[in-house]
């Protein structure tokens, strides 16, 4: 559905978008994980053609945003930080000129705002000026302009800044209502939001993507620990001779028991196999094992780690 290869984007000396790729498939829900200034909305802005990139491409259904602006803008379904809300408008006049601009044709124009409207839980504020509407109503008035054109990729740029839980909690059950029917992608600095919503997640740190991966791969880290019931003379050693283990810890417990966590390398892969290698090794040597286990790893602790540089400061278009 969206693939972004190698986007870059600088403002003078500040680099917002360094070298991106990434892909969004067809019905996945994505987010953008990131510090405020990490390129969040830069990249967001790129992909929907507000911004040109100053090198590489993002294509939307195969479609290059900077050469078909307005056919990917078409099928594109945006909620900025900041809804483009008109406070002196009804609910349903604002739908009625957004869904009109956004070429719905007349025949279709009452089908597809009864869908926007009740999807998104307005059909009790249709005559009420947005202005008088909560901020969290406000932001569905938001998401109903963003889906009344029935859009295949929906782009949410931190959809829950504002709210409070019980709305946040509102937000997130709509989104998963919209994925139904559209691929999402939103931006948030929230680590919640990310594990609550999405399939995958992409991690800026500095424009730089430094993740990419299904929150299940991100969640396993590269480590396995082997628990044995008692000190063993030489494990370690023999943990590096003969299981290909570049890294080992030991941990002693009031038990009597010891864990040593063994490293192989940096990817999830890496711990599967490591993790037979493992069995192999410990019952070639007869050790006394109570458990062997793959690590993991919360989405807090990946992104601490990999946010160790300090961001920029993201300058608005």
């Amino acid at each position: 559905m969206l693939e972004v290869k190698q986007a870059s984007k600088r403002y003078g000396d500040i680099v917002a978008l360094d070298s991106a790729s990434f892909v969004v498939g067809q019905g996945q829900i994505v987010g953008l994980l990131g510090h405020n200034g990490a390129g969040k909305s830069t990249a967001i802005k790129i992909i929907t053609g507000y911004l040109q990139p100053d090198s590489g491409t993002v294509t939307v259904n195969g479609l290059d945003v900077t050469t078909d602006t307005r056919r990917v803008q078409a099928m594109i379904g945006y909620l900025p930080e900041s809804a483009p809300l008109y406070p002196e408008l009804s609910v349903q006049a604002y739908l009625v000129t957004l869904a009109r601009l956004r070429g719905v044709p007349e025949s279709a124009l009452l089908a597809r705002l009864s869908e926007a409207v009740y999807a998104t839980g307005l059909q009790d504020h249709l005559t009420r000026p947005i202005g008088q509407l909560s901020k969290g109503f406000r932001q569905r008035v938001g998401l109903a302009q963003a889906i009344i054109h029935q859009p295949e990729l929906l782009i949410l740029d931190e959809p829950s800044i504002g709210l409070d839980p019980t709305q946040i909690i509102e937000m997130r059950a709509l989104i998963r209502r919209l994925a139904e029917h559209s691929t999402v992608l939103f931006s948030t600095h929230i680590l919640s939001e990310v594990e609550a919503l999405c399939d995958r997640v992409v991690i800026l740190v500095n424009g730089r993507v430094r993740a990419d991966a299904a929150l299940s791969e991100l969640a396993t880290a590269p480590t396995v620990s082997l628990v044995l019931a008692r000190v063993v003379d030489g494990v370690p050693a023999t943990l590096r001779a003969e299981a290909g283990v570049t890294e080992v810890t030991t941990h002693r417990h009031d038990d009597g028991s010891v864990t040593y966590t063994a490293r192989a390398g940096d990817a999830p892969q890496d711990a599967a196999e490591l993790s037979e290698r493992l069995f192999r090794c410990a019952a070639a040597h007869q050790w006394p094992v109570r458990e062997i286990k793959r690590d993991v790893r919360s989405l807090e602790s990946v992104f601490s780690a990999l946010a160790v540089e300090r961001p920029v400061q993201e300058v608005p278009a």
